[in-house]
């Protein structure tokens, strides 16, 4: 029997690690590339042929002709930026309707969930988690609550089941004592357009559609939105968001069994960023942070928000290649350090009573990190076309970093086009 094969690709650190690109420059080895979770506060930028793109929920395979794109069960998806992004790609020449299946069971963020989210931040003051306030952890409540309204839905008797999920909402934010809708009405006229737009594209039962295609011998490329470190179970809680990032995800947000699965390809940046609340042990506050995120152009792809940089933490990694069970590593962005004089990395925390670990421990707020110091490049790598033009001092660096996460890393990213990708022998 000829079956096909799933990898997945997904992000090991706190997320923004470049994973559009890189599933663009993969999707050739592959007939389908699915999303597993999340949702529209997950922005992928491409750039190729001089054009920048940015996908929030639409798979980044979409680029590609002839690519079946699945948008999973474990997705949650709004209407009216579904539309947006859909469009603006369309109007770009790549037709969607042709390439794009949406799960019927993944669930809808109604503009009630983006006031839910904003109320709930606002009640927690300075204990606030971050979020882009696009609506997310309360749609993923309303999931887990068993009080979601799903893509399925739109199919039969919508209108009545989206009134009585919208009452149910103004009742809560009643209860939270929220007086703030202004501009509700032009929101959910043009989420009410999204919903008809969405009517325009195949609805399916993804799981029957990815077992269907590996059983007819395609290989599929789930694609992974966030990172690891953002993992509702396994991050840094509750600075998280409110899906699993991990590999596991990729089974429940798309009906794949775990035997199905082969390479797990971890994205990871030559050094560290976070966006939002929350620790991070590696952050950097002086100018070294500042020239970090100015050469990396370190800005949300969907909220503009400003990344807090630091150095690569390999204690951190070392879990997310543990918890995901990485077979090959990914390193983005290594030409922002090509003008340091010295590099570092975190290879253990001391803890708040003084001893060291290089486990990632169940709290990381109080942990200092623990550097190991290596020479920089002082090289530009960005027109380099082949590992053999790497300067020592890089193959230095990534060799310790092989080491030390016991894997393989098998492509270097050293600029943000599609051509400044180095596959390794």
């Amino acid at each position: 029997m000829n079956t096909g094969k799933v990898d997945v690709l997904l992000g090991l650190q706190w997320g923004d690690e470049g994973k559009g690109k890189v599933v663009d420059v993969l999707t050739p080895r592959y007939d389908v590339v699915a999303r597993f979770q999340g949702g529209p506060n997950a922005g992928h930028t491409l750039e190729f042929e001089d054009q920048k793109y940015v996908l929030r929920s639409i798979p980044s395979g979409i680029f590609q002709g002839g690519k079946v794109n699945i948008i999973g069960n474990g997705v949650v998806l709004a209407p009216d930026l579904f539309m947006g992004e859909a469009k603006d790609l369309e109007k770009s020449g790549h037709p969607l309707k042709e390439r794009l299946k949406i799960s019927k069971k993944a669930h809808l963020i109604m503009p009630t969930h983006r006031i839910l989210d904003r109320a709930y931040e606002a009640a927690k003051g300075k204990n606030k988690v971050g979020t882009t306030g696009k609506g997310i952890g309360p749609t993923y409540t309303d999931k887990v609550s068993r009080n979601g309204l799903r893509v399925g839905d739109i199919l039969s008797d919508f209108d009545r089941k989206y009134s009585e999920h919208k009452e149910r909402h103004m009742k809560m934010l009643a209860a939270l004592g929220w007086t703030d809708f202004e501009g509700f009405e032009e929101t959910e006229k043009l989420w009410m357009e999204g919903i008809e737009y969405m009517k325009g594209f195949q609805f399916v039962d993804s799981e029957h559609e990815i077992n269907n295609l590996l059983r007819s011998g395609k290989n599929i490329l789930c694609e992974g939105a966030q990172g690891t470190m953002l993992d509702v179970d396994f991050g840094s809680y509750p600075f998280v968001t409110s899906s699993n990032t991990i590999c596991a995800g990729a089974c429940t947000g798309l009906g794949i069994g775990p035997n199905k699965v082969g390479n797990v390809y971890g994205i990871m940046k030559a050094y560290c960023t976070r966006v939002g609340a929350g620790p991070f042990p590696t952050e950097l506050f002086d100018e070294t942070g500042k020239k970090i995120r100015d050469l990396g152009h370190e800005y949300g792809a969907v909220t503009g928000r400003e990344r807090r940089c630091g150095w690569i933490d390999l204690v951190q990694l070392r879990y997310s290649v543990m918890v995901d069970g990485v077979t090959e590593l990914i390193m983005m962005k290594s030409d922002v350090l090509d003008s340091f004089e010295t590099i570092k990395a975190c290879v253990a925390y001391e803890l708040p009573d003084g001893t060291r670990t290089e486990e990632f421990p169940y709290e990381i707020d109080d942990v200092k990190p623990i550097y190991k110091e290596l020479p920089g490049w002082k090289q530009d790598m960005t027109n380099c076309k082949s590992e053999d033009e790497f300067p020592q001092a890089f193959r230095d660096y990534v060799s310790f970093l092989e080491q030390y996460l016991e894997t393989r890393i098998g492509i270097i990213s050293i600029g943000p086009d599609r051509e400044q990708t180095i596959v390794r022998k």
